[in-house]
């Protein structure tokens, strides 16, 4: 069987990665079969993440078991021989007549190669641009209120001072490292900085790629900045002028209907001096591209994230290649002028700390990475099993689970369906409070104590049917589409409503017994829409790992499937994990965990070498 026709025969492979061969084959009926072959796994490439396809790795996309593959030398001199593939240098627009481009090895759909050129210059020419010296008098007793207790080790003033040198900052950590905390802080010194240069304000915007982690930035910047102006020496009207709300990215870009463009890009620049995203990793190739080309020249970007969670679910791992690029800036030697002036800023407030001049080529210095954990709960004691589960380390992390040492873990060895047995009424009692609930706020802080995430949204041991179970045992078998305390999860962008994928709502009936349907408005407040006129949406008492990506919950129980299957990983592990302020339950065998702890969640991409 020629390779084309196994490929028409596998069942991972789509209509439209086909569609792609047939259409070279029937423009060019002489294109080499290898050339039809590879566009099919290059389109096929980005369904599954990845920014373009390696012949050195084909199993990635259809398995190890999916038979004998050509060597990637045969593979590479046909494509380098076709009409159809461009070669273009690095910094060159590809062919826009050929629908492929071959580079570094590698074999990229035209359109995600472009992405990812543009995005690496973009990145770079931000990371180039000069920044005006701040002003050491106006800065450094604001430094020492909000880091009282500055010191060589503590990330997060390494990470404020970053923030004045750099026009590009990449601020990673764990959950609880104070990655938030860290961005109130150095926002007030860059707000102190405009006043002393009398420059009229300092338009700062704040971003996630969904409307939870939107939500969850914004609060808790408010919640700190209601502490930082207690602070002696913190300029309360600084604190009044932080931000108090945070938008999706398809808000801040602004979404036009229809259409893949936005509205924000290079001809039309974002309004802000300062725009921070938090929830980085979550973010894809294509809209991190848009989002970096809409910052405008002489802005400042900062991006947040933790790069061992999941990837983004379409294709890219950005995060990652920036990481990789940007080394930390600890301990590296400060250089000209501008070392000079952190030295002497740091030294006002009695401390030494060695920075990177922004003069280093590349993204170099570019990054901090907070390490101390300011969010320990009481009840949680998470940290060795994310550390071990991070790190793949299977017998650790069965060890902890097993040893039931860890306050706030929670094993459950082989129980494959919480809702059934000893742990139902356990699961469903955080949901049956909101059945007695009747004030919408109130409701809404409920609705993110409890969630039950799942590895698959299809199956038995899938979202859907999960959901469908858990409402059935909450309102009956007969029960109302929209009965009051059901929880809904918004599955598609609407620019009309306000409303993105990944918002959570809840259902409430007022006085006359008519179901409204309830979300936060971004500003602390609510809102409230007909259940009818709302946006593809479903259930959202369980949700996949995926979907759960930006959000938090007092107790998350993790269920993962019977068998392993190939969207577990160590990532999605620790991101499950991860989610959990105060509780965590483990519903999984042996088996199945260590298989995903032994899978990385690897993805293909040429970003971090154009870096």
């Amino acid at each position: 069987m020629s390779l084309l026709s196994r490929l028409r025969k596998h069942e991972a492979v789509r209509a439209v990665d086909l569609a792609l061969a047939d259409t070279l084959q029937r423009l060019r009926p002489e294109t080499d079969e290898h050339v039809l072959a590879a566009a099919v796994l290059a389109s096929l490439a980005v369904a599954h993440g990845h920014a373009a396809f390696d012949p050195e790795h084909p199993q990635l996309l259809l398995g190890e078991a999916s038979g004998d593959w050509p060597e990637p030398a045969t593979w590479r001199d046909a494509l380098r021989a076709s009409a159809w593939v461009s070669q273009p240098t690095a910094e060159r627009i590809a062919d826009p007549a050929k629908p492929l481009v071959l580079e570094h090895g590698l074999l990229y759909l035209r359109r995600y190669r472009e992405y990812e050129r543009r995005l690496a210059a973009r990145l770079l020419r931000l990371a180039a641009a000069p920044l005006t010296a701040f002003n050491r008098e106006a800065i450094a007793p604001l430094f020492a209120a909000l880091f009282p207790d500055a010191s060589e080790q503590d990330d997060q003033a390494r990470a404020a001072l970053q923030a004045l040198l750099r026009p590009l900052l990449l601020i990673t950590g764990g959950p609880g490292t104070g990655k938030t905390a860290t961005i109130a802080r150095l926002l007030l010194l860059l707000l102190a900085q405009a006043r002393a240069d009398e420059r009229d304000g300092l338009r700062i915007a704040l971003a996630a790629p969904t409307g939870r982690a939107a939500e969850r930035m914004a609060e808790s910047l408010r919640q700190i900045s209601a502490g930082l102006r207690e602070l002696s020496g913190v300029d309360s009207a600084l604190c009044d002028a932080l931000p108090k709300q945070a938008h999706t990215l398809h808000r801040l870009l602004g979404t036009i209907p229809d259409s893949p463009r936005f509205r924000h890009g290079p001809d039309l620049p974002l309004p802000f001096d300062v725009v921070v995203v938090d929830e980085a990793s979550m973010v894809d190739l294509p809209l991190m591209c848009k989002l970096v080309e809409a910052v405008r020249d002489g802005a400042r970007l900062i991006l947040l994230g933790d790069r061992d969670q999941l990837p983004s679910v379409e294709a890219g791992d950005v995060l990652a290649a920036i990481v990789d690029a940007a080394v930390d800036a600890a301990g590296i030697e400060p250089r000209g002028q501008r070392g000079d002036v952190v030295d002497a800023l740091l030294h006002a407030n009695g401390h030494d700390e060695r920075v990177l001049s922004a003069t280093t080529a590349g993204l170099h210095g570019s990054r901090v990475h907070l390490r101390r954990s300011y969010r320990q709960s009481r009840t949680l004691e998470l940290a060795p099993l994310a550390d071990a589960v991070r790190q793949g380390d299977a017998d650790t992390a069965w060890q902890l689970l097993q040893s039931g040492t860890l306050s706030g873990v929670h094993f459950e060895p082989g129980l494959l369906d919480p809702l059934h047995g000893a742990t139902r009424e356990r699961l469903l009692a955080p949901w049956r409070a909101l059945q007695t609930c009747a004030d919408p706020a109130t409701a809404l802080r409920l609705a993110g104590q409890q969630r039950l995430l799942t590895v698959l949204r299809e199956g038995p041991q899938g979202a859907v049917a999960l959901n469908a179970r858990i409402e059935e045992a909450l309102a009956g078998s007969h029960r109302a589409p929209y009965f009051h305390g059901r929880l809904l999860l918004i599955a598609e962008n609407s620019t009309r409503h306000g409303l993105f994928n990944g918002d959570i709502g809840v259902c409430l009936r007022d006085g006359e017994g008519d179901a409204l349907a309830w979300f936060a408005d971004g500003a602390g407040g609510v809102r409230h829409f007909h259940p009818s006129t709302l946006p593809a949406h479903g259930g959202a008492f369980a949700m996949t790992v995926h979907k759960a990506q930006g959000s938090e919950f007092d107790t998350v129980w993790l269920l993962l499937p019977r068998r392993d299957v190939r969207p577990l990983s160590r990532e999605l592990l620790y991101t499950a994990l991860t989610r959990a302020r105060d509780a965590v339950h483990v519903c999984a065998g042996e088996p199945v965990l260590r298989a995903a702890l032994g899978r990385r969640a690897q993805r293909i991409s040429g970003l971090s070498a154009r870096l």
